[in-house]
């Protein structure tokens, strides 16, 4: 896959259109996986199908995550004239699964700095609803483990660096818009969030450091399977801790 551009120098215009797209990408994303979750339960409910924990987590990742974040992100590819060879998608080399299993590790160690920071600052962090499904229901986290790699690593990683961080570091050059990307990809995560903006706030801040883990390691190698492969790791290394937490931390000693 040929490099991107460094930069393109047409002028505050050029920057401005690219920071819209984005926020329209992402919000698109975000609103029709909404809308399609929200549409799928009426008709469960309308059918007299119970949404149990699990099923409402199974219906959010496959329309969220895999519909509409993957519908979004043809539409732009079809939109630009573009094919998967803009995204970068191959079978990884020896050298790219290193990357990940680096990027896997990097990004856990990112995760718990910031929380020893957010522990010693004395900050609050808000609950995620994933995470309250699966305090009520710890098979939750246990689905949530091969679903990080089936679906949500790679529909966020499609949307996200595929599609928003390649169109930003096309307009801005490299360093911005991996930033600007990171920064969006965590403040999405606040729709998934319960509690107080101020808490929101702080775990979108805790987001930035593994997803900063994700751009680089996508910059590095051009390929998508690679921050896929990192994501889906980190995601199921954190349920499958919360799964043995919730399901056997209370048993007698």
């Amino acid at each position: 896959m040929p490099a991107l551009p460094a930069r393109f120098d047409d002028g505050p215009a050029r920057v401005a259109l690219a920071l819209v797209v984005a926020v329209v990408l992402a919000a698109l994303g975000l609103g029709v996986g909404s809308l399609l979750v929200r549409g799928a339960v009426v008709v469960l409910d309308s059918a007299g199908v119970a949404v149990t924990p699990t099923r409402a987590i199974l219906l959010s990742t496959v329309l969220l995550q895999g519909i509409a974040f993957g519908g979004v992100s043809l539409a732009y590819l079809r939109f630009r004239g573009l094919g998967v060879d803009y995204l970068g998608v191959r079978v990884p080399s020896l050298r790219e699964w290193l990357t990940a299993a680096s990027g896997w590790i990097l990004a856990l160690f990112g995760a718990v700095t910031m929380v020893v920071v957010v522990v010693i600052t004395g900050l609050d962090p808000a609950a995620n609803r994933a995470g309250e499904l699966g305090q009520a229901d710890p098979l939750v986290f246990a689905l949530l483990v091969p679903v990080s790699f089936l679906l949500i690593g790679p529909g966020e990683e499609l949307l996200f660096r595929g599609i928003i961080q390649n169109s930003l570091v096309e307009s801005l050059g490299r360093v911005p818009g991996i930033l600007l990307a990171t920064l969006l990809f965590a403040a999405a995560h606040v729709f998934s969030l319960a509690g107080p903006l101020s808490g929101r706030a702080v775990t979108v801040l805790l987001l930035f450091v593994p997803g900063l883990v994700l751009a680089v390691s996508y910059d590095y190698t051009r390929n998508l399977v690679v921050p896929s492969l990192v994501h889906g790791a980190y995601n199921a290394t954190l349920f499958a801790l919360s799964f043995f937490g919730t399901a056997f931390g209370s048993a007698p000693g």
